[in-house]
């Protein structure tokens, strides 16, 4: 701007300093638009791979092992971005208002309706009593618009009182008066809902004690960490009946997955790692009629004496990694009879995986592993064999045997007889050497599931069953004792077999302590997640 071209007066120097700062509001206003349209379309675009990623798996399967955990950093790239772009989009706004512009709001997928079955709060604003525009007060409701938003309220505490009233006979003066009610603690205070709270709180979510204590102290009820653990414990007893029927159904089954996980468990000065063992029921894959479960145990070590413990009444087929300690289990001299151990597939293709990374060559640059050609082949050979069962999955044992049968038997005769000759060529120092020795030496096994359509092919349904243990310790850090190492595998069995049948665990808990107390033993099965109906539903079956 020259010198010539400024203002004389003051009224005009004033008016050009409003006309620069209205023309730096616009351009701010056009710059906080543009950088809100962008983060608005990099999560878009985000969104959009995410569900393309999702339907890939939906219809061709997992393509790698890291495929689930590319989809949980993808969904954790969308909720940064999602919360960028409406930050920016308010920014603009904001900028906009300034501007005495208008900008467009950003474009968002439509939003589905709220469930029915949430209770509804009508809110009415009071409308006008005169007409802005004249004045009259001659209104007439033409109709309503209806804006609903969705809120939670905090969660609220209360005091039942039951009282119980106390009668005296004036013939025979005998006093009555009927009984105290039941609580799972000796002179319990705790209702059903709040232990089936804290239990699913340390046991499902993963929250301990001591953080469910400084949470419920924020809300204005003081109950102490020792006060809590009596609740655990005394809770643990009250459910044992439970956690024995349904350990007896696992334990019956005629296929079982098996596994386990490590635990610190705290010793003198130190923790020591122990180990959460479980054997999952889930006849679902082959179409079987019979519920699913999931059992836990817990122990000091890793000896092959627990297996051979947990599982002394158990003689049918066994699905497992090559764990020596389940050897024990697959002798003819065992009194309930020889396990039948067929081994996994997704274990034996996770040690291939690892030699044909070619996306974690790509990150590590120049100190990756140089790519095995031989490991690549052996993965797709695999991926032929996953496909065929993503297609007969849930079928009866019999459509599933034939059509392995037909498809997957010469595949599997063409591996192993590849992998042999393979073996032949290779060095013993050769990193591709030590899979295919791994497959190899324990061939019958990994071919079990040409013989049975009850087999399956991975022993994924127990590596999910101890997931919940895997991200735990991160919370929890390590079970105080042996006995709550043991406690946390009862409670872990009900609440995993809980959610296996499709049913809340923190419901299901809540209603099976309310009712354990006065339940007929020999009823006791009623109770089971499979066989469980809240008792609202019963009493009202009952009286139609």
């Amino acid at each position: 701007m020259n010198v010539e071209s400024l203002p004389a007066d003051l009224a005009a120097a004033h008016a050009m300093i409003l006309v620069e700062r209205a023309a730096r509001m616009a351009a701010e206003a056009e710059a906080t638009h543009a950088k809100a349209d962008l983060t608005g379309t990099e999560a878009l675009i985000a969104h959009l791979k995410l569900a393309i990623e999702k339907l890939r798996r939906a219809l061709y399967g997992s393509r790698s092992e890291r495929q689930a955990k590319l989809l949980d950093q993808m969904e954790l790239e969308l909720e940064e971005l999602e919360a960028a772009a409406s930050e920016d989009a308010m920014a603009a706004q904001v900028a906009a208002a300034q501007a005495s512009r208008t900008v467009p709001l950003r474009r968002r997928p439509s939003r589905r309706p709220f469930p029915a079955h949430l209770p509804r709060e009508r809110v009415v604003i009071a409308a006008p009593t005169a007409c802005p525009c004249c004045g009259s007060a001659k209104l007439s409701k033409l109709g309503e618009d209806v804006t609903e938003t969705l809120e939670v309220v905090p969660r609220r505490w209360k005091v039942i009182q039951t009282v119980r009233e106390r009668f005296s006979c004036r013939d025979c003066e005998r006093i009555t008066q009927p009984p105290a009610p039941f609580h799972v603690t000796p002179r319990g205070f705790a209702g059903p809902q709040l232990l089936a709270t804290i239990l699913f709180e340390k046991f499902g979510q993963h929250q301990p004690l001591n953080r469910q204590s400084e949470r419920f102290a924020r809300e204005g009820i003081e109950l102490s960490v020792s006060t809590l653990a009596d609740q655990v414990g005394a809770c643990t007893t009250a459910l044992w009946p439970i956690y024995g029927l349904i350990e007896a159904h696992v334990l019956a089954a005629e296929r079982l997955h098996a596994d386990d996980t490590t635990v610190p468990i705290l010793a003198k000065g130190k923790t020591t790692t122990g180990r959460i063992w479980t054997y999952v029921r889930d006849d679902r894959p082959f179409g079987g009629p019979d519920p699913p479960a999931a059992l836990f145990y817990a122990s000091r070590d890793r000896s092959g004496a627990h297996p051979e413990r947990h599982l002394s009444r158990f003689s049918g087929i066994l699905q497992a990694d090559a764990y020596g300690g389940y050897n024990g289990l697959v002798v003819s001299s065992r009194a309930a009879g020889a396990v039948t151990p067929a081994f996994c597939w997704a274990h034996a293709r996770r040690k291939f995986f690892e030699l044909a990374d070619i996306a974690a060559k790509a990150r590590r640059g120049q100190k990756a592993a140089v790519i095995s050609p031989m490991a690549l082949e052996a993965v797709r050979r695999m991926d032929a064999l996953f496909a065929i069962e993503r297609g007969i999955n849930g079928l009866p044992a019999a459509e599933r045997l034939d059509a392995r049968s037909r498809q997957s038997a010469p595949l599997v005769a063409d591996l192993e007889a590849w992998l042999r000759d393979q073996r032949s060529r290779l060095s013993r120092s050769s990193p591709v050497a030590e899979p295919i020795d791994y497959m190899l030496r324990r061939w019958p096994a990994f071919a079990r599931f040409l013989d049975d359509g009850r087999v399956c092919l991975t022993n994924n349904a127990a590596e999910r069953a101890l997931r919940g243990f895997a991200l735990g310790r991160k919370a929890w850090l390590f079970a105080g004792s042996d006995r709550g190492a043991e406690r946390a595998a009862v409670i872990a069995t009900l609440i995993m077999t809980a959610k296996l049948n499709d049913v809340d665990p923190q419901a299901w808990l809540a209603d099976v302590l309310a009712r354990i107390a006065d339940h007929p033993a020999q009823r006791l099965d009623e109770l089971l997640p499979w066989n469980w109906r809240p008792a609202a539903v019963g009493a009202l079956d009952q009286a139609a």
